[in-house]
């Protein structure tokens, strides 16, 4: 009986014993488990913020240090860049080596759809700033502005022109427009010119009675002698058929005339 009362003894408290050791077990595999996760998580929020520290460095590159160039004229300028909802604003402020003269112009557009613009969105603004400084003026240059990083982006990609101070003239198109040609006008037939009349001839004078037939001799002056044109009789007759006939008469008309003449 003594015997049997152990061996149950022993073997309820081997059963404690196991039970308790599975407990420990477990405890240490979850504290290990929560350990490696814990551990995971850090590395990846370190990753995370190590990832986002140059993402803010070319974010600060472009919000906060203005993009300063020289115009053709010498103009002295600054490019600050802001946001404004979904789109992204560019304001360019110039002035002047003479008194008084200064402006500003600011430009909208939506560059982030550009992916070469989310990798380097400074080269972005550098590469319009290229164009800008070859100008006299920097707000009279195209309207819209195609960098060559996102020349192949459509035109919600770029930078469009909006508004300027003081207001110049509307910048020129990117594209030449055509004007519409001109309808030809048919060239007006040039009046016929008529010929001048000529005075007819004076006739020869006659020898007065008494006086023989003895004619004086003119002597003319060289140099005063003109001499006029006769005009023939074929000429005269068309002439006057064209004046006094209707045109589909005058060849008859003119054949009388001329036939009267002779």
């Amino acid at each position: 009986k003594l015997i049997c009362c152990y061996s149950r003894f022993s073997s309820k408290h081997w059963t404690a014993r196991m039970r308790l050791l599975l407990l420990v077990l477990a405890a240490a595999v979850c504290a290990s488990y929560a350990q490696t996760s814990n551990n995971s998580n850090d590395n990846r929020q370190q990753q995370q913020q190590q990832q986002q520290q140059p993402q803010q460095q070319q974010q600060r590159s472009v919000w906060d240090e203005a993009i300063k160039f020289t115009t053709k004229t010498k103009d002295s300028c600054t490019m600050v860049v802001s946001g404004a909802g979904d789109y992204t604003r560019l304001r360019v402020s110039c002035k002047g080596q003479t008194p008084g003269r200064s402006y500003y112009c600011d430009f909208q557009g939506k560059p982030n759809l550009c992916r070469a613009y989310n990798l380097n969105p400074r080269h972005y603004f550098t590469q319009m700033m290229w164009d800008l400084r070859k100008l006299s003026h920097a707000c009279q240059g195209p309207r819209i502005y195609r960098p060559q990083m996102c020349k192949k982006y459509p035109d919600e990609a770029q930078m469009t022109f909006l508004a300027s101070w003081p207001k110049t003239t509307t910048p020129k198109p990117s594209k030449p427009v055509q004007e519409p040609r001109r309808p030809a006008v048919p060239a007006q037939p040039k009046p016929a010119t008529t010929p001048k009349p000529v005075k007819p001839q004076s006739q020869p004078i006659k020898p007065q009675p008494g006086k023989g037939t003895q004619t004086k001799k003119t002597t003319l002056k060289p140099g005063k002698t003109t001499t006029r044109p006769t005009e023939q009789p074929g000429s005269k007759a068309s002439r006057m058929a064209s004046e006094y006939c209707w045109k589909s008469f005058e060849g008859l008309c003119t054949y009388f005339i001329s036939w009267f003449q002779n």
